[in-house]
């Protein structure tokens, strides 16, 4: 890795808890009980709040976009998703449950002071620098979205809109690995960015994940107890690499009096967040593993 990589994939680890608090704040479940979506468990509200930049998207076009999950468990909740409540509803709630997440985790007269500002004024900078990935749907659609008036609003956007540009590029980067979706996990998996239970999440069967294990084996990237051999560590070290390039583009525009400024201002929110035990400890991203 070298030290604007480094610096690329820092800035992902800071923002990311910053959006992510939309798919687990007690205010975003309320939000999507008041719409209709049942919230017992979270997909039914994740699939809605995560699809609704695209449109009223089809399953394949989710199944696409979003990469990891298995095409049945989109079908369970896409396009059905736009019955429950239109695109349109889906993502002015989003930034009404995002403004009562942040104000409950830092206080009102923190997201509306000047910190937030300067921070929100460097991270959408940063995001108005994003270009499309070669999928080109995420971070763009995102991108496309009225930005809000809010600070805290316009910061959680510019997060947004930049980890959906990352992931973009991720999903060009295990194309070009020839990782498909499953195969994309169990070899994250096999490099320890998580437990292989913690991606049962994305609803992969125990044969369709075997299947895969059998053909990353073949290829000589996973040893027979599942772990990555040599050549798998290489292979996603080569794809976390070129996640990291197909992402800069943003932090060399803002530059780098810009970046350092943005990470001392992400710091302390950045751990509250972290702190309030709202996020789960162990993710499908691997942040902290990779």
């Amino acid at each position: 890795m070298t030290g604007e990589t480094a610096r690329v994939r820092q800035m992902w680890h800071l923002l990311e808890p910053l959006h992510a608090v939309l798919y687990y704040a007690p205010a975003a479940f309320e939000e999507a009980t008041a719409l209709g979506y049942e919230t017992e468990e979270r997909w039914a509200s994740y699939f809605a709040w995560r699809a609704a930049p695209l449109g009223a998207a089809g399953a394949d076009e989710v199944v696409r976009t979003f990469h990891s999950f298995a095409p049945a468990t989109v079908a369970r909740y896409v396009p059905a998703s736009w019955a429950t409540a239109p695109p349109e509803a889906v993502l002015a709630a989003r930034l009404r449950a995002v403004d009562r997440a942040y104000r409950a985790l830092f206080g009102d007269r923190r997201v509306e002071g000047a910190g937030f500002a300067e921070a929100a004024s460097l991270a959408r900078r940063a995001a108005e620098a994003a270009t499309p990935g070669v999928l080109g749907a995420l971070g763009p659609a995102n991108a496309a979205l009225p930005w809000p008036d809010a600070p805290h609003l316009a910061l959680w956007h510019a997060a947004t809109v930049l980890r959906e540009h990352r992931g973009d590029g991720h999903i060009a980067a295990l194309g070009a690995a020839g990782l498909d979706p499953v195969e994309s996990l169990v070899s994250f998996a096999a490099v320890g960015a998580a437990r292989p239970e913690v991606f049962a999440s994305r609803g992969w069967s125990e044969e369709e994940w075997g299947a895969a294990r059998r053909r990353l084996q073949e290829r000589g990237l996973l040893a027979a107890d599942g772990t990555a051999t040599e050549a798998g560590r290489e292979l996603r070290a080569k794809v976390e690499l070129r996640t990291d390039e197909e992402a800069a583009a943003p932090w060399r525009a803002l530059g780098e009096e810009g970046r350092v400024r943005l990470a001392e201002l992400l710091g302390e929110p950045w751990l509250e967040t972290i702190g309030s035990g709202m996020l789960p400890g162990e993710n499908t991203l691997g942040i902290g593993k990779v």
